[in-house]
C-alpha cells in the first residue's frame, strides 16, 4: 500500500491504517528503536507506541513522507524511554556515546534557543548534508539519527570501524566550521 493511502486511512479514522503501518514500516520502526535501546522487547513496544503516536496525530498531521514521520516519532519514543531507562541503572552507552560525540559542533539546546531556532539550525545541518557525498550522508544519519554502532556501520558497507570513525570525525569538524559560517555560535 502507498504512503497516501495510508494516510487517508488515518484521515477516514480506518483502523486498517494501523495494520498497513505496521505492514510495511514494523521493521523500520523497530529497528530504530533497538539501535537506541538494545532491547528487542523495548524496541517493539515503542514500534505499536508509534502506530498509536500516529494514530493520535493524523489527523490534524498530513505527513509529506510517511516513513519520516513515523521514524521521528520512533526516535523521540525510543529516546524518552532511554532517558527513563538510563535515570533508573547506567547502562549500554550507545546513545550516550553517539550524541556526546556532536556536542563539540552542534549547540546545547539551550543555546540554540538562546541564538537560532530550532529548525534554522536543522535547515543548515540539511544543507550541510546533502552538499556531501551520500556514503559520508548515510554514514552521519546512521550515526548520529538513527544511532547505530560504529561496528554495526562499518558492516553495513563494507569497511573498518577505524575509517567510518575516522569519517565521522572529520565531517563533525566540518559541521562545526559549516555552523559557524551560518552565523550559528557554538
Amino acid at each position: 500500500m502507498r504512503d497516501h493511502e495510508i494516510i487517508e486511512l488515518y484521515w477516514a479514522r480506518n483502523e486498517s491504517a494501523i495494520t498497513a503501518t505496521a505492514e510495511k514500516y514494523g521493521n523500520y520502526c523497530h529497528t530504530i528503536a533497538y539501535n537506541i535501546l538494545r532491547n528487542k522487547e523495548d524496541a517493539e513496544e515503542c514500534a505499536n507506541d508509534t502506530y498509536l503516536g500516529a494514530w493520535n496525530s493524523i489527523p490534524p498531521q498530513r505527513p509529506n513522507r510517511l516513513s519520516i514521520y513515523l521514524g521521528k516519532i520512533t526516535r523521540n519514543l525510543a529516546l524518552n524511554r532511554y532517558k527513563r531507562y538510563t535515570a533508573e541503572k547506567r547502562g549500554h552507552g550507545q546513545v550516550v556515546l553517539a550524541l556526546s560525540e556532536l556536542e563539540a559542533c552542534v549547540p546545547s539546546e539551550t543555546t540554540v534557543e538562546q541564538t537560532v531556532e530550532e529548525n534554522e539550525l536543522a535547515a543548515a545541518i540539511d544543507r550541510f548534508l546533502y552538499a556531501k557525498p551520500k556514503l559520508n550522508r548515510n554514514i552521519f544519519v546512521r550515526r548520529y539519527y538513527h544511532l547505530y554502532a560504529i561496528r554495526d556501520i562499518a558492516d553495513a558497507y563494507g569497511m573498518s570501524e577505524s575509517k567510518v570513525t575516522s569519517l565521522l570525525f572529520r565531517m563533525r569538524n566540518e559541521l562545526r566550521r559549516f555552523l559557524e559560517k551560518e552565523g550559528i555560535m557554538l
